[in-house]
């Protein structure tokens, strides 16, 4: 269960007199999610979500809720910061930062065919787009600059064959993000966690994109491969489903044609991207935060993408 912080209807509808929304109709927790507290809420004017930031600061969060108001402005079908008489989208509740957004419809999916890949495929395009001019900046803070220190952390967990995965991945990667074809690839602040779970469809339409609290300034490419990671898998074996990888690649290219240098560097981004989520889960699984309420998420399903990605990865286009 998600509310790990509980708000009381009267704490809410206290909270809500902030905002010209009209009276409290209904409050529900919501189960998904494994960051933060999260409640769909019903008033006079419409269907939100609310959230209580678990994790992140209040200092931290306009990055967030401004890209989310820069997209949502620019046509981007995801969650757009609703503002108080004052002009603010950020509160305190319950003693957390807390926000209110709009409610998209739909649901996530968990097994995805092409015509749903498509359909994500030219929406991380087109957020590209959107977000090319997005002023705020975000270190991812599990980015390639964290890998070190996590293997060093994680390696009494780990067997020596892991270790050594771990550190070559590292290095190779560490190597590329020195080099001038990494500074060529274009980057903006990106999704980063363009998972199944944070797309919604309406039946076989796409519906929205929603958790931006993941969001970083990365490259273009990394967002890309995170998605095709995800949505154009056989779960069991870590390889690419090959239709829905080409649905997906072909979608994205229809709105915008990746660059040589990231047409080069896919091999790469794609190894990267696994490497990221393996480390992450290795650690929530091995050192998790203090009084961290989820499970973790199984570490073997992206060891098993990265050794795909080693041992073959089809070209971008």
């Amino acid at each position: 269960m998600a509310v790990f912080t509980p708000v009381s209807r009267v704490q809410l509808e206290r909270w809500l007199e902030r905002f010209d929304l009209g009276a409290l109709r209904a409050v529900e927790g919501i189960a998904a999610g494994i960051e933060n507290s999260n409640f769909f809420v019903d008033t006079q004017r419409g269907r939100y979500v609310l959230t209580l930031f678990e994790r992140l600061g209040a200092s931290e969060l306009p990055f967030y809720l401004e890209l989310m108001h820069h997209l949502a402005a620019r046509g981007i079908p995801c969650p757009d910061p609703v503002l108080d008489r004052g002009g603010t989208a950020l509160g305190t509740l319950s003693g957390k930062p807390a926000a209110l957004v709009t409610r998209l419809e739909g649901r996530g999916i968990e097994r995805p065919e092409p015509r749903h890949c498509a359909q994500v495929g030219q929406l991380l395009a087109r957020m590209h787009a959107a977000a090319a001019d997005y002023p705020g900046v975000q270190v991812n803070p599990r980015g390639a600059h964290w890998w070190p220190e996590a293997i060093a952390d994680l390696a009494r967990f780990l067997t020596p064959e892991q270790v050594a995965l771990a550190r070559e991945e590292n290095e190779r990667f560490a190597r590329y993000c020195a080099s001038a074809a990494f500074t060529a690839l274009p980057a903006s602040a990106v999704h980063a966690d363009l998972f199944r779970d944070n797309v919604l469809f309406e039946g076989a339409k796409l519906g929205g994109v929603i958790d931006f609290y993941f969001a970083a300034t990365d490259t273009w490419l990394f967002d890309l491969a995170v998605a095709c990671n995800d949505w154009c898998i056989d779960d069991g074996s870590g390889e690419f489903d090959t239709a829905r990888l080409r649905t997906l690649l072909e979608a994205y290219r229809a709105v915008r044609e990746p660059s040589a240098a990231e047409r080069d560097a896919w091999p790469t981004m794609l190894r990267a991207a696994a490497t990221r989520f393996w480390l992450s889960r290795l650690h929530d699984l091995h050192l998790p935060r203090p009084a961290q309420l989820v499970s973790p998420k199984d570490p073997l399903h992206f060891e098993r993408i990265l050794r795909a990605r080693r041992a073959h990865v089809p070209p971008i286009d």
